[in-house]
C-alpha cells in the first residue's frame, strides 16, 4: 500500500453547499481524492490498514488561505531572512492558515528588496514545509495617501511610478497583489499596468471618492485592502455629502472586499453591515497580523527588526505609540472565523468560505485549494465546537496539533 494514503473519518465535513455529518476524506499524494459520508471507499479500495485521523467530530474545513499578513511568531517578512519567512509559517499554522500571502510595508527599496529575496529563497526550497505555505508576494505599500497611512512609514511613501514598481514586477513574478491609493497621480496607469500583468490591484490607504473608486474599477482595481481601515468614508465638501472608497467599497458589485474581523477593527455591527452587503463570496478575512501574534504583549516593530516602528500591544490590541492609530493585529485566522459567527451572525460554513474558498478565487489559487473538492491539495484544518484548531494539515501531511 502507497504510504502517503490518508483518511480522516468521523469529522463533520465543510463544504461551500454544506456540511456532512459522519464524513470524511481520503487523501493521496498530496491531494483530496475523495469526500464521503461514512467510511467512503476504504472498503472498496481494499485500504482497511490506511492510516487513519479520527476527527472525534471536529469539524473538517478546508485549510484557511489569508491573503495580507505581515508576521508572528517574533518575525515579520520583512526582516529579509528565510528564518523569519519560517517563522511566521510557523505561527500562522497554529490557527489554521495553510496557504499565505507574505505581504510587505511602506518601507526603504534596501528592507522592501531583502524581504523580497528572503521570500523566494524560501519558497524554492524543497522538502517538507514548517508550517503555512507562503505562496505569493501582496506589496502593501509604498504608494498610499498619507493622510489614511496608518502605521505605514510616512517617510517612505510615493507617488507610483513605473520607473519603481516596473522592475519589481519584471524581477519578481512572486509578487501576486499590489495595494494603492488610487488617487494618487500615476495610480491609475499602475491599476491597468496590473492588469495585463495578471496581478491583482486592490485599493488601501485611500482618501478616494467613490468617483475616483469608480475610475480605479475601470483601471484594472477589483479588490479593498481591509475595508474601512485606513479609507476615506462619507465626507461634506462644499457643504455637500460624497460618499467615499467604504461606501464604494459596499456597493460596487464588480469589487470583492477584505476584513480584519479581530473583534477589535471592526465592530460587530460593521461586520454585520460588510456581510449584508457583500456576502460571503465578495468577503476575505485577513488577520493583517504583525511580528506579535502568538506572543506575549509588549513592544515591538512594525515592519524589520532595524528600520521598522515601534508598536505597543496592550490588552490583545496593537498601537502606534501615541495611540493614534490601530497597527495590524495580533490575531490568527480561527479567531477571525469564530468572530464572524459570533459577532455577525454568518453560518460556520460561510464563515469558513470567507477564510478559504472566497481568498483563493479572488487572488486565483480557487482551482488548487479553497475547498475540500478531489483534486485540489489536501489542506485541512481540524476544528472543535468552539472553533480552536486541533490539526493542520497541509499537503496531506501534519504540521500542528496543539
Amino acid at each position: 500500500m502507497t504510504n502517503n494514503i490518508k483518511y480522516i473519518l468521523n469529522g463533520r465535513v465543510v463544504t461551500p453547499a454544506r456540511i456532512i455529518g459522519n464524513g470524511g476524506l481520503r487523501m493521496a499524494g498530496g491531494e483530496i481524492t475523495h469526500v464521503f459520508p461514512g467510511k467512503g471507499p476504504m472498503d472498496d479500495l481494499n485500504e482497511a490498514g490506511a492510516p487513519i485521523i479520527d476527527a472525534k467530530g471536529a469539524y473538517v474545513c478546508p485549510g484557511f488561505i489569508d491573503l495580507h499578513l505581515h508576521g508572528g511568531g517574533g518575525a515579520d517578512f520583512m526582516d529579509g531572512t528565510t528564518d523569519a519567512v519560517d517563522t511566521v509559517c510557523r505561527a500562522h499554522v497554529k490557527g489554521g492558515s495553510t496557504s499565505i500571502l507574505a505581504t510587505t510595508l511602506t518601507s526603504s527599496d534596501a528592507d522592501l528588496k531583502s524581504a523580497l529575496k528572503a521570500f523566494r529563497k524560501a519558497e524554492e526550497r524543497t522538502g517538507p514545509l514548517p508550517g503555512s505555505r507562503p505562496f505569493g508576494i501582496h506589496l502593501e505599500g509604498p504608494y498610499f495617501c498619507d493622510a489614511q497611512r496608518g502605521a505605514q512609514d510616512p517617510r517612505y511613501l510615493k507617488d507610483p511610478s513605473p520607473d519603481h514598481y516596473e522592475p519589481l514586477l519584471d524581477e519578481y513574478p512572486e509578487i501576486l497583489r499590489v495595494s494603492a491609493a488610487p488617487e494618487l497621480p500615476g495610480a491609475l496607469e499602475l491599476g491597468r499596468r496590473l492588469r495585463l500583468r495578471g496581478v491583482l490591484a486592490s485599493a488601501g490607504h485611500t482618501d478616494a471618492t467613490f468617483e475616483q473608486i469608480e475610475e480605479a474599477v475601470d483601471a484594472g482595481y477589483t479588490h479593498m485592502t481591509h475595508l474601512y481601515s485606513g479609507m476615506s468614508g462619507v465626507r461634506r465638501i462644499r457643504a455637500r455629502r460624497v460618499a467615499g472608497a467604504v461606501e464604494a467599497g459596499l456597493l460596487l458589485d464588480s469589487l470583492t472586499v477584505e476584513i480584519i474581523a479581530d473583534g477589535v477593527h471592526l465592530p460587530p455591527s460593521l461586520l454585520r453591515l460588510i456581510y449584508k452587503c457583500k456576502g460571503p463570496s465578495r468577503i476575505a478575512l485577513v488577520t493583517d497580523a504583525l511580528r506579535a501574534a502568538g506572543m506575549p504583549e509588549g513592544e515591538y516593530k512594525l515592519g524589520s527588526s532595524d528600520d521598522g516602528q515601534k508598536v505597543i500591544v496592550d490588552e490583545g490590541v496593537a498601537w502606534l505609540p501615541d495611540r493614534s492609530a490601530f497597527a495590524g493585529s495580533v490575531a490568527l485566522a480561527n479567531r477571525l472565523v469564530r468572530n464572524m459567527v459570533e459577532l455577525a451572525g454568518a453560518p460556520l460554513r460561510e464563515a469558513v468560505e470567507m477564510m478559504s474558498l472566497t481568498p483563493a478565487r479572488i487572488i486565483g489559487i480557487d482551482s488548487v485549494a479553497g475547498s475540500l473538492d478531489p483534486g485540489k491539495r489536501a489542506d485541512v484544518v481540524l476544528l472543535d465546537d468552539r472553533l480552536d484548531v486541533k490539526m493542520t494539515i497541509v499537503e496531506g501531511a501534519t504540521v500542528y496539533e496543539p
